[in-house]
């Protein structure tokens, strides 16, 4: 889990980072999963689009894009999900603590 610090922090890294992948009508599937694992092994902070179309809850599609991926819930703000997870191979973020 992440302390409100650390959240603090990787929002104002988050800030900058573009949207890479998104949730439209197709809603969250297992091919996107997969991408988004991969993604953010690389990255470690990625940020994922809700598309108008989707027709399903941002809240939700947050919560169910952090639990498949195994990734932290950093922040749902308007149509943006901010997801962060500690990269085994390539990490670069160093938490404060």
């Amino acid at each position: 889990m992440l302390s409100g610090k650390q959240k603090r922090f990787l929002r104002s890294l988050a800030h900058h980072v573009d949207p890479i992948f998104q949730v439209g009508k197709g809603g969250v599937n297992d091919h996107l999963i997969r991408h988004i694992q991969e993604a953010i092994e690389v990255r470690e902070l990625i940020k994922i689009t809700v598309l108008n179309n989707s027709g399903e809850d941002r809240q939700e599609v947050g919560a169910e894009l952090s639990e498949k991926s195994g990734a932290e819930l950093v922040q749902v703000i308007g149509k943006i999900v901010v997801l962060y997870k500690e990269s085994r191979d390539n990490k670069k973020i160093e938490l404060p603590r």
